[in-house]
C-alpha cells in the first residue's frame, strides 16, 4: 500500500508517517498542496491522506487531481475544525472515503488509511 499524507504539521505528519509504516506501508509526508500535486504526476498513490487546512495550497484542488490523475486513489481528509462536520465533504469529492479529526488517536487513522488501502477497498465505489 503506499499513500500520500498532506499535511502542513511536519510533525503530526512524521506521527502518522511511522504508524503506517508499522502496516507495512510505503509513505510519502509533503506540507503542501503543491508538493502533493507534483508526487501525484509523478507517482500513483492508494490512498492520500490530506487536511483540510493546509498553510500552503487547496485541499479540494489536491482531491480533485488525485481524482483526475489516480482515480483508484482514495481520499481520507482529516480537520480540525467543523466545517465539513454535516458530511458535505462527500458531495464535494468523489474519491472521498472519510472525514476524521485531526486529533484522532494516529493509530485509529492508520487503521482507517489500512483499510482503504486494502487491495480489496482501492477504487471503492460509494453508493449512490
Amino acid at each position: 500500500m503506499h499513500v500520500l499524507i498532506v499535511q502542513s504539521n511536519a510533525e503530526l505528519g512524521k506521527i502518522w508517517k511511522r504508524h503506517l509504516e508499522r502496516l507495512n506501508a510505503r509513505v510519502v509526508h509533503v506540507e503542501t498542496g503543491q508538493h502533493a500535486l507534483a508526487l501525484v504526476q509523478s507517482d500513483s498513490f492508494d490512498v492520500v491522506v490530506i487536511d483540510l487546512v493546509l498553510k500552503e495550497g487547496s485541499p479540494l484542488t489536491v482531491a480533485d487531481f488525485v481524482q483526475f490523475r489516480q482515480p483508484r486513489a482514495n481520499v481520507v481528509f482529516v480537520t480540525d475544525t467543523t466545517f465539513f462536520s454535516d458530511g458535505s465533504i462527500f458531495s464535494h469529492s468523489a474519491n472521498a472515503r472519510a472525514l476524521i479529526e485531526t486529533a484522532t488517536p494516529p493509530a485509529d487513522l492508520a487503521a482507517i488509511v489500512h483499510h482503504y488501502g486494502c487491495p480489496s477497498h482501492a477504487g471503492v465505489e460509494r453508493a449512490s
